[in-house]
């Protein structure tokens, strides 16, 4: 019998092809029958970001994102994907698909070459019959690669890995990746039948959307015919997310049953992840993109919160203010959310993303982005174990609280994609000059041809750089220089190689009344918002493209009656100060729990929500030279007041929200005193009341 050791280096000596790495690829456009999209996005590398959000991913490569695999076990001991016998399964991939983007988007020479090993070992190591990843049970006993896919392991971990190169290759233009991709294809495309998605575990039939998604990509790369009946195939093995989000039986179910009947299809993660899949479809059928639109619509008014997540603790749960949210599920929406503006344009998906990012999602790491929870709370106003009202509340109680295992690992690993994913997506291209990509040896069709002018979308805003060919064979650098979304004003600063006559698109967001729009400091035009406006001029070096969003205080209407104050793309919430405590659990290792020391039991005067502008002062302040997100740092403040409620205390973990009637009055005691309140950005909180009741 072979050796595994023997079996590899048989392997290497037979596939390697050598790496031939170069610069970020070009857009590449849609091949009929898949209708064109309506953006494309831009190749990993093109954009960089600065300022804040440079700060922010610097704080991801010094702490867990960069060094994951150098502390926690599972990735650091024989890592099965270089060829070991430890992790085989989701949590190498889950990293990379965080920490590969970082390191391209920081151009960092050393987490560039960390990334690259595993991406080595996947593509140097693929089986002759396109099988890829680490040992297969059959292949540790036999000794022999992976012909049939009953030998094989189970899809899923591997969905994640194609993402992963598809991102390198975006990145490097590796003419390694799209043969390698199109053997292992084949390899799907003639196993499926006999080991079909969920062959191996349920996770591969929830999560096959990712799995389309990369087929089509590689369609719109190579032309081979034989991904469309690979796509099908996929298709009919795929949870029917599409059609549970048209039917809208699914959604309503899921708010009413917590029991263990197709928990599958109501766990948060799956359902982030489902959301790509009437995208995907979307492009084969438009009737998926409006099942996506009921779809997402409904599982926002039943179980939207404040922060622009949907709850998931591990289930749906309703829409209170004291169910969790998973972080997995915030960042795995974002992708899908990213996905669904490429292929839709419509401004709806912008603004969800846009609020998930710049509410839900930081609040849920530390300062170090070392530590992280499994579930958030809304109204979180204690930190620390215990059971509370979750769905999925873990045997040691360890779910909410802060730390590197807390709960279940996977968001340890997950959670990376969130930012670096967000980065890469703030700009898309529109239309696309012939494919400039490499075409792997299997293709038999020319380029898609494609429109003939290319032009750039920045449709999420933070500070940044990108530098992408335009119309006109020019390159286009540019800048975008702003403090958003703690500042109203983004400034482009336009370099060009020549003269160009290309589209610039700009996002006037829904909660925007009245946008200005100015051209080297002369007003060009006004828009409202919810929607996105078209540029088409000749440019040219030193021009200056300005967008004012005038921010202006709001409230909005939650569960129980319960009011949020928001300004711009910013939820605000109550600072509750906090005593922070080290704790072990002898399983899970180190946790944090941190515990009120402020009063946060107010209710939010009738006054303030019929008169918000009036009712309250904002208070903005000197930007940080490194900026974190908390309280701290917080570079706005909001300040109104507030009456104490003092029956609303915290009751087995839980502040549970008191009901205001439908008359918009809570009726019980309420202190005849008035409070000076402080609120600041919800992303900046770690205890906070978001959703307050309202009293006289």
């Amino acid at each position: 019998m072979r050796t595994t050791s023997a079996l590899f280096l048989a392997l290497t000596t037979l596939l390697t092809v050598g790496a031939v790495v170069g610069q970020p690829t070009s857009p590449v456009a849609s091949r009929a029958p898949l209708a064109p999209a309506r953006y494309l996005e831009v190749p990993l590398g093109r954009i960089r970001p600065e300022g804040w959000l440079r700060d922010q991913l610097a704080i991801m490569r010094d702490g867990t994102t960069g060094h994951l695999d150098e502390f926690y076990p599972k990735l650091k001991n024989d890592n099965g994907w270089l060829g070991g016998k430890g992790d085989n399964w989701e949590e190498t991939p889950y990293w990379l698909d965080g920490a590969l983007p970082l390191a391209y988007l920081l151009d960092d020479k050393a987490l560039i070459a960390k990334v690259k090993q595993y991406v080595d070992w996947s593509l140097d190591r693929q089986r002759p019959s396109g099988y890829f990843g680490p040992l297969s049970k059959y292949e540790r006993e036999s000794g022999k690669p992976v012909v049939a896919g009953l030998q094989g392991e189970d899809w899923w971990p591997r969905m994640v890995m194609l993402k992963v190169l598809q991102q390198y290759y975006q990145a490097t233009g590796d003419k390694r990746v799209v043969p390698f991709m199109t053997r292992y294809f084949r390899y799907q495309l003639a196993n499926l039948t006999k080991a079909p998605l969920g062959q191996f575990s349920e996770w591969s039939t929830a999560r096959g959307g990712d799995n389309l998604m990369t087929v089509y990509w590689l369609y719109n790369q190579t032309g081979d015919k034989f991904l469309l009946e690979l796509a099908r195939l996929i298709n009919q093995q795929t949870t029917p997310w599409t059609q549970h989000f048209a039917g809208r039986n699914w959604v309503m179910e899921a708010a009413a049953q917590q029991n263990g009947e197709h928990w599958m299809d109501r766990h948060a993660v799956n359902v982030g992840m489902g959301l790509k899949l009437p995208v995907v479809q979307g492009q084969c059928d438009p009737k998926a993109l409006v099942a996506f639109k009921t779809g997402w619509t409904d599982l926002m008014t039943l179980h939207g919160l404040p922060h622009g997540m949907f709850s998931g603790d591990e289930d749906l749960h309703g829409n209170e203010p004291t169910q969790g949210v998973e972080l997995c599920a915030i960042v795995e929406t974002m992708f899908s959310l990213e996905q669904a503006i490429a292929v839709t344009g419509d401004p709806l998906y912008m603004d969800a993303l846009e609020r998930i990012t710049y509410n839900a999602l930081p609040t849920q790491t530390t300062d170090d982005y070392n530590s992280r929870q499994y579930f958030q709370i809304a109204n979180q106003v204690q930190v620390s174990r215990g059971t509370f009202d979750f769905s999925l509340p873990f045997g040691r109680g360890m779910n909410n609280v802060f730390g590197p295992y807390a709960g279940y690992t996977c968001c340890t690993a997950n959670m990376h994609q969130g930012w670096t994913k967000f980065a890469s997506h703030l700009w898309y291209a529109i239309g696309a000059t012939k494919s400039q990509s490499s075409r792997g040896p299997s293709s038999r069709e020319p380029s898609s041809p494609g429109p003939s002018s290319l032009g750039l979308a920045a449709l999420e805003y933070a500070p940044n750089t990108i530098t992408m060919p335009v119309a006109g064979g020019a390159v286009a650098t540019i800048q975008e220089m702003t403090n958003y979304p703690f500042s109203d004003q983004i400034d482009f600063a336009i370099s060009l190689t020549k003269p160009a006559t290309f589209p610039f698109d700009l996002r006037i967001p829904g909660w925007c009344r009245e946008a200005t729009v100015l051209l080297n400091g002369q007003k060009l035009r006004s828009d409202k918002g919810g929607q996105v406006i078209r540029l088409l001029r000749t440019w040219k070096s030193g021009d200056r493209l300005t967008l004012k969003l005038p921010m202006t205080v709001t409230t909005t209407n939650w569960a129980r009656n319960s009011r949020a104050i928001e300004r711009g793309p910013l939820v605000y919430a109550l600072n509750v100060k906090a005593n922070v405590n080290k704790e072990t659990e002898k399983t899970e290792g180190i946790y944090y729990e941190y515990k009120p020391a402020s009063a946060w039991n107010y209710g939010l005067p009738q006054a303030v929500v019929k008169t918000p502008v009036q009712q309250t002062t904002v208070i903005e302040k000197t930007m940080p030279g490194r900026f974190i997100w908390n309280e701290t740092n917080a570079p706005i403040e909001i300040r109104t007041t507030g009456r104490a409620i003092p029956s609303w205390q915290i009751v087995e973990g839980v502040a549970r929200q008191p009901v205001s009637t439908r008359e918009g009055i809570y009726q019980g005691d309420v202190s005849p005193k008035v409070d000076s309140l402080m609120l600041i950005p919800y992303g900046c909180t770690k205890l906070r009341v978001v959703a307050f009741p309202v009293v006289k």
